[in-house]
């Protein structure tokens, strides 16, 4: 576990307020026709404007050869994470994860979120909720004195609740100095087991939802994940850290 003072946090919530922006930018773009690298070109003017770096770029994962070339990720349907932006057009009824992380003068944060494209099924509309409220659910449950296990439950039992599947073999993660740190965050787990929370603790909290089965593979072009079997998937992130009064949502979109 890793506690970060006060100089840490301050320097995390501008990084977490960068990110948030171009999020929030990224996500208004959204609309049928827009190519995915358009997604790529706006966050990397707007990092260069706010002088930071994505946390993404020439990232290589442990026990990987692939370097990853991009500032953000972007996974349409069945791809669940680590999408690479190409020069496919947004059509009506996909689903468009857009991932990225900022470093602000060494201070990482990393966020997520999901958007329907024109018209969705109801089904697709129930999976980005459900995925959302879980996210929400989670943070509730990331209190001092609680324990890893506590947010996983509050996770997989809302999703599980809806019909829906927790992908299996991703997971949230530590933050702050590096993109990936100790702990592991579970998006399952059993009330009271794991880890307990401590104030000074960042997390990235981030649950991954399909519409069907939970297994995934990965794809050899990129390195994305998707699900094995076709269906939609889901995915909401937020980088917070716990506080006696709570916890502080540092990516607050």
């Amino acid at each position: 576990m890793i506690i970060r003072n006060e100089k840490d946090l301050d320097g995390l919530r501008v990084s977490g307020k960068i990110l948030t922006d171009i999020l929030l930018a990224l996500r208004a773009k959204v609309k049928v026709g827009v190519v995915l690298l358009e997604f790529e070109e706006l966050a990397k003017k707007m990092l260069k404007e706010a002088g930071a770096t994505s946390a993404f770029l020439n990232y290589k994962s442990e026990g990987s050869s692939h370097l990853y070339s991009f500032n953000i990720c972007t996974s349409v349907n069945d791809q669940v994470v680590h999408g690479e932006p190409t020069s496919y057009a947004l059509q009506s009824g996909d689903v468009l994860k857009l991932d990225f992380g900022v470093v602000y003068k060494g201070y990482i944060t990393d966020s997520a979120l999901t958007v329907a494209v024109g018209d969705v099924a109801p089904e697709v509309k129930k999976l980005l909720k459900t995925t959302e409220e879980a996210l929400r659910l989670g943070i509730t449950e990331a209190r001092k004195d609680n324990t890893l296990g506590d947010i996983g439950w509050a996770i997989e039992n809302h999703v599980e609740t809806n019909g829906l599947s927790i992908i299996a073999g991703l997971t949230g993660h530590g933050v702050g100095l590096k993109l990936h740190e100790e702990p592991s965050v579970y998006n399952y787990g059993r009330k009271g087991e794991g880890m307990k929370l401590k104030e000074g603790m960042v997390l990235a909290i981030e649950p991954m939802v399909s519409s069907g089965t939970s297994q995934i593979r990965q794809n050899k072009s990129d390195e994305s994940y998707s699900t094995k079997d076709g269906s939609m998937s889901a995915h909401f992130e937020k980088t917070i850290v716990i506080t006696n009064n709570g916890p502080e949502i540092l990516t607050p979109f």
